[in-house]
């Protein structure tokens, strides 16, 4: 995909066919995607200070009904379930955002997208559980499993939980931030991007692993750019749905590693404030300078050369742009001064 990058086993931003189960390939995040949500809430309504304040809630643990959520979503409970509801590290995110433009009218409402609302476009993943699963299974070495096998019918169980798992995730993570919208919120589509499944029946098995390449066989495809850019939705097209097994690029995809963002980008004061802007005028909210400097914008390749080579290779057409107003990673208190101006007090996650 026009997003490859490398990763910690192997490629970031690909498909791959094999006649066995390769974990690593899928890699630790199981059933990593991304899910987009509508708010019943006009994105002019929106006051995106008081927003991004209330959107800190999302670093403390859900107050929900977990055991209710589990056995609505017809899961079993796991050690890592106070996790739900939980963004995580890297470039997982929450972000509200406002549809820039409309270039495909009858798909799009079709969807039920509508120009003047606000949006939640949510990435993230299993957290601890899928981490643990693929631990497991690597802890004698690389694993290449039968799917026949009892090894590689043990691993897809485990594997098929953590992906419904972190779709389950994706959707109180959203419900979270649309409580902090004060708006009601529908699923536009949710979509995986680190898993492997099965193609043709059993006992004559291959296996369609996807590692940071959304599904393109379940409606339309969110592909997000950096939090200092557009997002794309987007209709894969038919005719060459074989050729890019099912396929498509789930996100602009890293252009510089973690390690050396931080030789790119500083993080005096006046650098972190203009991190914390984007430039349509949005906030981020990362209490990490850190992270901040790793997730900065300069990170990440153009998101609109990779959706235009998805284009000219016939793979999708865009339905609508998406602007981004407040991209929520980890909190910050914010104190009012007496002078009426804010200052943000950093706070160190060590969780």
């Amino acid at each position: 995909m026009p997003d490859l990058h490398p990763g910690k086993y192997g490629p970031v931003g690909c498909a791959i066919l094999a006649d066995r189960i390769h974990p690593q390939l899928v890699g630790s995040d199981i059933g990593c995607g991304m899910g987009l949500f509508a708010l019943d809430i006009a994105a002019r309504k929106l006051r995106l200070d008081q927003l991004a304040e209330r959107l800190s809630s999302l670093d403390q643990p859900w107050d929900g009904d977990v055991g209710s959520a589990l056995s609505d979503a017809g899961l079993d409970a796991t050690t890592f379930d106070a996790s739900l509801g939980s963004i995580g590290g890297g470039n997982h995110f929450c972000e509200i955002q406002a549809i820039d433009e409309i270039l495909a009218p009858e798909a799009a409402a079709q969807a039920g997208l509508e120009r003047d609302r606000a949006y939640v476009l949510v990435h993230s993943g299993s957290r601890g559980l899928g981490y643990s699963i693929l631990e497991r299974v690597l802890s004698n070495g690389q694993a290449a499993l039968d799917p026949a096998s009892d090894e590689g019918g043990s691993y897809m169980d485990a594997h098929d939980h953590a992906v419904r798992w972190a779709k389950l995730n994706r959707r109180i993570i959203a419900e979270r931030a649309a409580v902090a919208a004060r708006a009601e919120l529908r699923p536009v589509n949710d979509l995986a991007h680190n898993l492997v499944e099965r193609r043709g029946s059993r006992g004559d098995d291959i296996m369609l692993h996807r590692k940071g390449a959304a599904a393109s066989d379940r409606g339309l495809v969110p592909v997000p750019g950096s939090r200092g850019t557009l997002s794309y939705l987007v209709e894969p097209l038919a005719a060459m749905q074989t050729e890019a097994l099912a396929s498509l690029a789930h996100g602009a995809g890293r252009k510089y590693d973690r390690a050396s963002m931080h030789g790119r980008v500083r993080g005096k004061k006046s650098d972190v404030a203009r991190l914390e802007r984007n430039p349509y005028g949005g906030i981020v909210v990362c209490g990490d300078r850190c992270l901040l400097v790793e997730e900065a914008p300069e990170a990440y390749k153009n998101i609109d050369r990779v959706i235009a080579d998805l284009v000219e290779f016939g793979l999708a057409r865009v339905v609508a742009t998406f602007r981004p107003l407040v991209t929520f990673k980890k909190a910050q208190s914010i104190v009012a001064l007496s002078s009426g101006k804010r200052e943000k007090s950093w706070k160190e996650d060590r969780r």
